[in-house]
């Protein structure tokens, strides 16, 4: 068979172009250039099933269609209000020439920032039910990149500290994986739209290489992937392309490639602030048992009610209410119970409480692993939720396994976690998913999915063995995990010094990076982790107070992967700008400037800076706040501490002010 010549899609803007082809044996490939700079050179396409031969070669073109789209939706909630949508899309229809004949379709959507492409399966008679062991997808580099990645298949799932080395030392790794060339383009594999199918991970090569390798059913030898029927698709396979670091950030090609709102009226779904009894839990102050040191008690409740009442949190979390966590949870069988309370938590008491202070009561859902339990007893426990008025849950799947069995983001997972949002939907209730499956996008289409852990988070300072993480972590993960979508980091640690679980534990940054972090990693559930009695009569807990976590713009103003970044976000429901700066191990100076706020308005700058003498490793809690006056004109010069920050409010300037 010759080979057939390419096919070809740019972006809207020209830059990126996409050639796909069928080699002499009709084995389809794609390659990606950028401003005619080769990023992809021939990279494989196809599908290893476990009883039917290989689709993968032997292909013609049916039919080929090419189609534009442009248009802007706005977000009920989110990073920015208003996406434009704009891309154009090529769908290769290829056919076996073979006696099965069968079908697939590559689509390939082109942005400006990047492309997607996925796999349909239309109803055809010689492919119906198929099971999936092997997905051929490649990411054939034109040259070996850096690249920043945590393991995959292993304990803590996406919970480690990110390392750089060049993609050909890489073995297994999670997406996002966030690569720098040698010519200073960034870019990021990933993927969208993950539902009834295993999640991704990339396999190195030994040369400059990636291949796709699908979460497993089991962790065991089995090496079905997919189970799957006719009409089918896949995710979108995604590759975001990028001239500077912060324009990843600003990047929403994840989320343009998700379906729209299949929700309807989502007026119920809102942002929010919130504290709870967590951090003093994991300092072990509390315990999540019961006993004399419960955390969980009706009185303790009541008491962070009254203070996130008091300060205006939208909401106040409850771990360890439930019965269930006593004993060896983590390892035990249908431990929890998620409808009856410990002894001294009286649930429709509390619920009272918050809704007469106008708080809302956030509940929690910890399975330990234990799937199978919770599926018995989720529906009667959303529906309890909704009675009382609670009407956001966190949900939790800490375990190696998931029912001793499988990995957390095979194909059975990622159907139960779709289960739980469309239920929690049906009640009227907004999730925080802690050891999740990643984040795909699927907030478009199911706003009440509102943010994900899937992070090595703040709790990591409070009981790892290694002490916490370290101050080049935060100045990462903006670039590699936050690119997937909402992160529940849980930032606002004023007591950075404090007995641990081991000698060394302590959050390493300074106190001005702790308000920065709540600007920078983006969430819009977003917790005030530490202690109401840390936070007590503390000049710097104004700025905790007054950050939102809704946004109407967000502008990356400066940032190098594991180094620094300074982002700006304005406020959806008034005229104020935020803006967090933060550095790793090394002090810095930068310089920002404010072109970006209305002409011809003075602003007041209310800043919270790391102290003269600040440093995260001696002298974490000092800090300094004042005032300045500036305009669109004006340049700024921040300097931060070694594993610093500075947090910074921009308000229009009143009468009074000036």
């Amino acid at each position: 068979m010759p080979a057939q010549p390419d096919y070809t899609v740019n972006s809207p803007d020209g830059q990126i172009q996409v050639a796909f082809s069928l080699d002499e044996s009709g084995a389809p490939t794609y390659e990606v250039s950028y401003k005619e700079q080769t990023i992809l050179e021939p990279s494989r396409l196809g599908f290893v099933f476990l009883s039917d031969p290989p689709l993968n070669m032997g292909f013609v073109l049916k039919d080929i269609r090419c189609s534009t789209f442009d248009e802007t939706w706005e977000q009920p909630w989110g990073e920015v209000r208003y996406v434009r949508e704009h891309y154009n899309e090529m769908r290769l229809h290829l056919q076996e020439e073979s006696y099965l004949k069968r079908e697939f379709i590559v689509v390939f959507r082109l942005f400006d920032d990047g492309l997607g492409f996925r796999y349909e399966f239309p109803e055809q008679p010689n492919l119906t039910d198929f099971q999936i062991i092997d997905e051929l997808t490649e990411f054939n580099f034109a040259a070996d990149h850096k690249a920043w990645w945590i393991p995959a298949y292993r304990e803590h799932r996406y919970e480690y500290q990110y390392q750089r080395s060049p993609v050909s030392l890489l073995k297994k790794v999670h997406t996002p994986l966030t690569l720098e060339t040698a010519a200073g383009l960034y870019l990021a594999i990933h993927e969208a739209g993950l539902t009834d199918y295993a999640s991704m991970v990339l396999a190195g090569t030994g040369k400059h290489a990636l291949e796709c390798e699908l979460v497993p059913w089991r962790a065991d030898a089995d090496a079905v992937k997919v189970k799957a029927a006719t009409p089918h698709r896949t995710p979108w396979r995604t590759l975001q392309i990028a001239e500077t670091p912060g324009e990843l950030i600003t990047s929403y090609l994840t989320l343009n490639l998700n379906e729209p709102n299949a929700l309807g009226d989502v007026s119920w779904v809102r942002p929010g602030k919130y504290i709870g009894i967590w951090w003093a839990i994991h300092l072990r102050h509390y315990s999540w048992s019961s006993g004399p040191n419960h955390g969980a008690t009706t009185e303790n409740a009541k008491r962070y009610i009254d203070f996130a009442a008091e300060h205006g949190f939208d909401g106040m979390l409850v771990e360890g209410w439930n019965l269930g966590w006593d004993g060896d949870w983590y390892n035990s069988k249908d431990a929890f119970d998620f409808t009856t309370a410990y002894p001294d938590f009286d649930l429709e008491e509390v619920a009272r409480y918050a809704r007469e202070k106008g708080v809302r009561l956030i509940g929690h859902h910890e399975t330990g692993g234990d799937v199978l339990n919770y599926e018995r007893q989720m529906a009667e426990a959303f529906a309890l939720y909704e009675s009382l008025g609670v009407n956001t849950v966190k949900t939790g799947y800490a375990s190696v396994l998931i029912d001793g069995a499988e990995w957390h983001h095979g194909q059975r997972m990622v159907e139960h976690h779709q289960e739980v949002v469309e239920l929690a939907a049906q009640h009227k209730v907004m999730l925080d998913v802690h050891e999740p499956v990643k984040d795909t996008g699927l907030r478009r289409t199911y706003p009440n999915l509102m943010t994900r852990e899937g992070v090595r988070g703040m709790e990591w300072n409070a009981w790892s063995q290694d002490g916490g993480n370290t101050p080049e972590h935060t100045t990462v993960i903006p670039f590699t995990r936050m690119l997937s979508g909402p992160m529940d980091y849980t930032p606002g640690i004023f007591d950075l010094i404090y007995q641990g679980r081991y000698a060394d534990n302590r959050v390493r940054t300074t106190l001005a990076k702790q308000l920065a972090l709540m600007v920078v990693l983006y969430s819009p559930l977003q917790m005030a982790a530490d202690m109401p009695e840390n936070y007590e009569g503390h000049p710097a807990f104004q700025f905790v107070i007054d950050v939102p976590v809704d946004w109407e713009e967000t502008l990356v103003l400066n940032g190098e992967i594991g180094e620094y970044v300074t982002i700006a976000r304005k406020d959806r429901h008034s005229q104020d700008w935020y803006i967090g700066a933060i550095t790793d191990e090394n002090g810095r100076l930068l310089k920002i400037e404010f072109s970006f706020l209305e002409p011809d308005v003075k602003y007041v700058a209310e800043i919270y800076a790391d102290g003269p003498d600040a440093d995260w490793e001696t002298n974490p809690r000092s800090y300094e706040i004042r005032q300045e006056f500036v305009d669109r004109g004006t340049t700024m010069k921040l300097e931060l501490a070694p594993g610093g920050g500075q947090a910074i409010r921009l308000r229009p300037a009143a009468e009074g002010d000036l």
